[in-house]
């Protein structure tokens, strides 16, 4: 969620710290602030935007620091205020830190600072870990006093600290949040997200919980909290900064929604053998054995990855025959659940590091359950922490909304889906069918994705509208479920996804003339019954905005706009279908003039629970 920064090098820290904070943007953030440290220290910090911050700095008067650390907040604890936001500096001004996390025992540490005589300013729970190190650094090096101070913190932190006594020093800590370092010529950069030290270095150490690590530009050093030293490997990220730029889109999000046609190829590219109708995930680390004695299969995720989550409990029990059951990880971890010999857990994560779903995964694991993690981010924590996985290949995601993620989870759910039903019940000659028509989806959603203009002119006509409702039925409820969810993020629009047979238990009661209607009509097994809902809307005076497959003439009395998609086969249906929802969300959200990459409240990585 908040995004922080170090460098320790030789060049003008306020300008790479300023350029590292602008690729963090998309987390999502409600202040910001950096601090330099040469003979002195230097903060400044107010809440707003980034680049508000950089017009009021003299980077030329500054560039005689080369260590700093920067960070920007979305608040916890304390409001957005220029005096809650990060780095927090002690009461002697010689140390300041930054901090993503939260630390639970903040109170009671913060009660004994001011019996200590110590000065508190803000509302936040960082604040206490600033002055616990200044507690300690009148007897100890900072390296040291850090040490000490993590050994009073409990709860979740990645953080930086700086001190002018040290001016050429950081210090950084990792637990439960996110920290990659990247090592550069004569210059480190740490930072929460690798889209930060892209544009220094390909060269990188992934952090791992209950780490402190020393950086000078030339070297670091990586202890444990009883400050044993520990080796590190150094690692390649396969990515670079052009492919984090707009290229010409007015947004991120749209460039990501027009980017799906590549990344559903890169999702099943490699991993589909049509000569012999099999799929090859060799990252599950499953035997033949394993995964025919898997009896139980439990997604657990948050938001986007929870609807694609239950998109696959639909696939894998109709087409594999095994039960599934997906669980929101924000539940799943404090309710004790029941898993046995014969389950198999699988976290559903874009980022790798959600906390609530990091949780879900050390719950799983501490039952003695094997568990596997789909996530994009290579190096991320679930992806280290799994017993295997799969990558979705996805590339960088930057706006905060997800779409070509949802999409790619989806397609590896799909080959996930194929795998176990080659072993269950299919044949071979079955699995061919099925991967070739898998391979034409690229094709077909670059088609829908020229009925831009055509969305466009639909979403000009509810634009003002407050509340939506959105229906489906089968496989088509968590597209509902997704689309209403776009919707509700980027636009501030009250949008409720319901399985579309579920209308007339409650959420009927809502439509009239002004509740527009999006319904999700695929010609399948319960296309009638879709049209009998969409039946009832009108009765009641309702919009209908359709998505149907091309040729269905019929639907067009009955919906007053029908945004039509080529047909394809059940399996691959929400593939198709989801596009169309996320081009509608876009476009409301941009005539209603919103932030579209940054909404409001929202952060893209929620590393904190």
């Amino acid at each position: 969620m908040c995004g922080i920064i170090g460098y320790v090098g030789e060049k003008n820290a306020s300008d790479i710290l300023i350029t590292g904070l602008k690729r963090l943007e998309y987390r999502g953030y409600d202040s910001v602030g950096i601090a330099l440290v040469n003979s002195d220290l230097y903060v400044k910090k107010q809440i707003g935007k980034i680049a508000e911050l950089s017009s009021g700095l003299d980077h030329n008067k500054l560039a005689k620091y080369t260590t700093g650390i920067g960070h920007t907040r979305w608040a916890t604890h304390g409001i957005p205020s220029d005096i809650n936001a990060h780095p927090h500096c002690d009461c002697r001004n010689e140390i300041a830190v930054v901090h993503n996390g939260i630390i639970e025992n903040y109170a009671v540490i913060k009660k004994m600072l001011i019996k200590y005589g110590h000065n508190l300013k803000s509302d936040t729970d960082t604040e206490v870990i600033v002055h616990l190190i200044e507690y300690y650094y009148q007897k100890y090096s900072l390296l040291d006093s850090v040490l000490k101070a993590l050994s009073k913190l409990e709860g979740t932190y990645g953080i930086l600290v700086v001190s002018k006594k040290e001016p050429h020093k950081i210090i950084a800590a990792k637990k439960g949040s996110p920290l990659i370092l990247g090592i550069g010529e004569s210059e480190m950069v740490i930072a929460s997200d690798a889209s930060a030290i892209v544009e220094h270095t390909q060269k990188v150490i992934y952090v791992e919980d209950n780490e402190v690590i020393e950086l000078e530009k030339d070297s670091f050093k990586t202890y444990g909290l009883d400050k044993k030293a520990i080796d590190k490997r150094i690692e390649d990220i396969n990515w670079d900064i052009e492919s984090i730029e707009k290229q010409g889109f007015d947004h991120f999000m749209l460039k990501e929604i027009f980017e799906q046609p590549e990344t559903i190829t890169n999702a099943f590219r490699g991993r589909m053998l049509a000569d012999t109708g099999s799929i090859r995930l060799d990252g599950l680390n499953l035997s033949d054995k394993e995964l025919n004695e898997i009896e139980r299969i439990i997604f657990i995720a948050c938001g986007t990855s929870f609807h694609a989550g239950i998109i696959g409990e639909y696939l894998i029990e109709e087409f594999a025959r095994i039960p599934v059951e997906v669980e929101y990880a924000s539940e799943f971890r404090y309710r004790k659940p029941i898993l046995k010999k014969g389950d198999l857990a699988i976290v559903i994560s874009q980022s790798g590091e959600t906390a609530d779903t990091l949780a879900g995964l050390q719950e799983a694991k501490t039952l003695g359950i094997k568990v596997l993690g789909i996530t994009n981010v290579v190096g991320s924590t679930i992806a280290r922490e799994t017993d295997g996985g799969v990558y979705i290949h996805a590339g960088p995601e930057i706006g905060v909304a997800s779409t070509k993620a949802f999409t790619s989870q989806v397609s590896v759910l799909i080959l996930l889906t194929l795998l176990l039903a080659r072993k269950r019940q299919n044949t071979a000659e079955e699995i061919k069918l099925y991967i070739k028509h898998f391979k034409e989806i690229p094709e077909i959603v670059t088609k829908i994705l020229a009925k831009d203009n055509e969305i466009k002119e639909i979403a000009k006509q509810y634009k003002d509208s407050k509340n939506f409702l959105y229906l489906g039925r089968g496989v088509q409820y968590p597209v509902a479920l997704e689309g209403a969810l776009k919707l509700k993020e980027i636009s501030y629009v009250h949008a409720e996804g319901y399985p579309a047979a579920e209308m007339k238990h409650g959420p009927i009661a809502l439509i009239d003339e002004n509740m527009p209607v999006v319904i999700i009509a695929p010609k399948d097994e319960v296309y009638s019954k879709v049209i009998n809902n969409m039946e009832e809307i009108k009765a009641r005076n309702g919009k209908i905005i359709a998505v149907a497959f091309e040729g269905d003439e019929d639907i067009q009395n009955y919906a007053d706009h029908v945004i039509y998609v080529p047909g394809v086969r059940k399996m691959f249906a929400p593939l198709v279908t989801v596009i169309p929802l996320q081009m509608l969300a876009y476009h409301i959200a941009v005539l209603r003039g919103c932030d579209v990459d940054q909404p409001r409240n929202l952060a893209k990585s929620v590393t904190v629970e």
